[in-house]
């Protein structure tokens, strides 16, 4: 692929757009996988256990991927271990441990407004820490839009709820592991394989999450029918192998506003999905659900469209 075609707002948007379907299939998928191997979910390390199995298997997908593409073993050198160490840490490890203990301590609901609001923060982030582009009104009427289609499709009284520091506390600190993670996407990208850092800092952060999950007592089951799960967890690791590598690649040459914005349709691709493999569809096709959509439709158009305008 051309690199000059990746910078097209509508080749990035497709890009984007499937991204974000492959990881609203996650919301679903996760739930059957959770079934499939017996996972008790009011156990958090057993989720994050669950988790580095995951991201473990996405990482050895992404590195005989590149392998091939690349026709030599995709290896970092020691000078891009630092850049695999930091992203591994940033992007996996504080991103989901935060998530699933914080996702213990308070409401899925308010966990996944917080999540959505990880938009807005990547690219405060960028802008005003990392200097890597301006903050323009646009960008931020835009974020706001996003922002709010995400608490539209998420009305419930669980919001108004108090503040928890090891549940919302801990749900916002994910949010910001990953914004940072998403900037030094880009900044280690201009000079570094984006395959090989996707693949390294998976495989690095599933095993940690692994040895985590286990020490801490976590513990999932493989059935007697191993099939079906086994197939379930090849998916669920092709979400994170394919989804991260594309997203990495449109991080790496577009500006981060521009490719952050379409975080915002993961939880509207999430709802619909489970609509589809959970039979949710009465708590998921509503009237809400439809402004959602327009509101993060919006945001997007906006940020797109006139985010470099003042």
């Amino acid at each position: 692929m051309k690199v000059d075609i990746l910078t097209k707002t509508w080749v990035a948007a497709i890009l984007a757009i499937f991204c974000s379907a492959l990881w609203g299939s996650a919301f679903p998928c996760v739930k059957i996988g959770y079934g499939l191997f017996g996972v008790d979910t009011s156990q958090p390390m057993s989720l994050i256990l669950f988790a580095g199995i995951r991201f473990f298997a996405a990482g050895i997908m992404v590195i005989i991927t590149g392998s091939i593409m690349h026709k030599k073993p995709l290896v970092p050198k020691i000078k891009e271990l630092p850049k695999v160490a930091a992203l591994s840490l940033t992007q996996t490890i504080l991103q989901y441990l935060f998530f699933y203990i914080g996702l213990a301590n308070t409401s899925g609901v308010k966990s996944s407004v917080i999540e959505g609001m990880s938009v807005f923060v990547c690219i405060l982030i960028s802008s005003l820490v990392f200097r890597l582009e301006k903050l323009t009104k646009f960008k931020i009427i835009g974020c706001v839009l996003g922002t709010a289609g995400i608490v539209v499709i998420n009305l419930d009284r669980s919001l108004l709820s108090g503040f928890s520091l090891t549940g919302d506390g801990f749900i916002l600190l994910s949010t910001i592991a990953y914004a940072i993670s998403s900037v030094l996407i880009k900044r280690f990208s201009k000079d570094t394989d984006t395959m090989m850092l996707s693949g390294w800092q998976f495989l690095l952060g599933g095993a940690v999450m692994t040895v985590i999950g286990l020490l801490a007592g976590g513990s999932i089951t493989l059935p007697e029918s191993p099939l079906p799960a086994v197939l379930m967890l090849f998916y669920l690791a092709f979400i994170s192998a394919c989804a991260y590598s594309i997203w990495s690649l449109l991080l790496k040459y577009n500006p981060v506003s521009k490719i952050a914005v379409f975080g915002f349709m993961n939880p509207v691709c999430g709802v619909l999905l489970s609509a589809l493999l959970l039979g949710e569809a009465q708590q998921a096709f509503r009237f809400e659900s439809l402004i959602a959509l327009v509101l993060v439709s919006a945001g997007i158009f906006i940020v797109n469209k006139m985010g470099e305008k003042n």
